[in-house]
């Protein structure tokens, strides 16, 4: 059985483009992702880390550090 740190190093596609992909799911990522693509800076080939990081850059709220975390987990399921 795999850590997260595996799994997470193995996706073909990094989390950062994932993300941006996400529209239309009815869920909180909608809004990480409609953020994220009108984030010039946003890490595009970045893991759940550097999207973390980006977001305390920017002074998230707490909701939004929530949405990472479940998106990190259908990005791991994808």
């Amino acid at each position: 059985m795999y850590g997260d740190e595996e799994a997470t190093e193995t996706k073909a596609e990094p989390f950062g483009r994932w993300l941006l992909r996400q529209r239309d799911r009815g869920d909180w990522i909608d809004g990480l992702a409609d953020a994220a693509r009108g984030d010039r800076q946003f890490p595009r080939d970045g893991d759940p880390e550097a999207v973390r990081s980006r977001m305390r850059d920017m002074s998230a709220d707490g909701d939004a550090f929530a949405a990472i975390d479940d998106a990190e987990l259908h990005w791991l399921a994808y």
